[in-house]
C-alpha cells in the first residue's frame, strides 16, 4: 500500500493535486484538484466542524461510514455536500475519481450550539452551500489568498444556515435578540479604523469587547444591519477615497495602506463602492469633480 498523505484531518493514499489551504482564527477553507484516479482509500477525522462539497467532477463510486452511524454507498456529482462533525471520523473508498473540492471547517468553540447537535449527512444539492464554496475557491484561485474577516464571515454565515436548516427553525428576526451598545460600536469602528493596513479577524473585534466571535457577529448585524465584513469593506474604501483625493500615493501604495495585497482586488473594491475606478476617482476629485461620500 503507497504511503499515506497527512495534512491535520486528512489521511489519503492517494494525495490530490493543487491543494490550497487558508486558515484564520475559528476556521479554515481548503480546495484541491485529483487528475483521474483508479481508486484512493483513507479517513477524514476533522478536529473541527468539516463541510465538504463536489464543486466539478465526480467519482464512478463513493462510499463511507461514519463514527455516528452514517453510511453512503453510490456515485459522486457535481454540488453534493457533505458535513462531518468535529471528532468524528469517516472512513472511505473511492473508485474512478476526477474531480474538484472544497471544504470548510469550522470551530466548535465560535460556532452556532445547535451545530453540535448536527450528525453527519450527505445531500445530492445544497445551492446555498455550493455557491458559497465555489466562490470561496474562486477568491482563492485568484488572489492566491483569502482575507481573514472573509473567511470567518463566510463561516460563521454557514454555520447559521446549517443550524436553521437542519434543525428545521427559520428565524428571520433572530438579529434583533442581539445588538451591541454605542459605546461597544464605537470601540468597534475605532479599533477597525486602527487596522486597516492589516488583515482583521472576527476575534480581533470579539476579543476586546468578552464576546465569542459567533455571537459578535450576529450583534454586530443587529446593531447596524451590515456584517464585519461589509463594515470593514466599507471602510476601507472610504479610506481609500480619502488617500486618494488628498496624496499623491501611488494606487498600489493606496491599497496597501487599506490593507490589500492585490491591486486588482482592490479596483474591484473600490468601483463597486464608490462607482469609479481608482484613477477615475483621483482625476474627478483633482477636477472638483468629487467629493468622498
Amino acid at each position: 500500500m503507497q504511503q499515506a498523505m497527512k495534512t491535520e484531518d486528512w489521511q489519503l493514499t492517494q494525495p490530490p493535486q493543487d491543494h490550497l489551504k487558508a486558515e484564520w482564527s475559528g476556521g479554515r477553507f481548503e480546495t484541491a484538484r485529483r487528475g483521474r484516479t483508479g481508486e484512493v482509500e483513507g479517513k477524514i477525522e476533522p478536529h473541527f466542524h468539516l463541510i465538504m462539497v463536489t464543486l466539478n467532477g465526480g467519482a464512478a463510486y463513493h462510499a463511507f461510514r461514519t463514527d455516528d452511524g452514517y453510511r453512503y454507498e453510490g456515485r459522486d456529482a457535481k454540488g453534493m455536500v457533505s458535513f462531518l462533525p468535529a471528532g468524528c471520523r469517516r472512513e472511505l473508498i473511492l473508485r474512478d475519481v476526477a474531480w474538484e473540492w472544497g471544504a470548510i471547517a469550522i470551530d466548535p468553540a465560535i460556532s452556532s450550539p445547535r451545530l453540535a447537535n448536527i450528525k453527519s449527512f450527505l445531500v445530492g444539492r445544497d445551492d446555498f452551500i455550493y455557491g458559497m464554496t465555489a466562490q470561496m475557491g474562486g477568491v482563492f484561485h485568484r488572489d492566491g489568498s483569502l482575507d481573514a474577516t472573509y473567511g470567518s464571515t463566510m463561516a460563521l454565515a454557514l454555520s447559521e444556515y446549517l443550524s436553521n436548516r437542519i434543525a428545521g427553525q427559520r428565524q428571520p428576526d433572530a438579529s434583533a435578540r442581539y445588538t451591541l451598545t454605542r459605546r461597544q460600536l464605537n470601540d468597534t469602528y475605532e479599533r477597525i479604523d486602527a487596522m486597516l493596513a492589516a488583515p482583521i479577524a472576527i476575534a480581533d473585534l470579539s476579543i476586546p469587547l468578552g464576546i465569542s466571535e459567533g455571537h459578535f457577529f450576529r450583534a454586530f448585524r443587529g446593531a447596524t444591519g451590515e456584517t464585519p465584513l461589509q463594515a470593514i469593506s466599507n471602510r476601507r474604501m472610504d479610506h481609500a477615497a480619502r488617500l486618494l483625493s488628498e496624496t499623491d500615493l501611488q494606487i498600489i501604495e493606496v491599497a496597501a495602506h487599506c490593507g490589500i495585497e492585490s491591486p486588482s482586488h482592490f479596483a474591484r473594491l473600490f468601483r463597486t463602492r464608490k462607482g469609479h475606478s481608482p484613477s477615475e476617482w483621483r482625476k474627478r476629485s483633482d477636477a472638483g469633480f468629487l467629493r468622498d461620500r
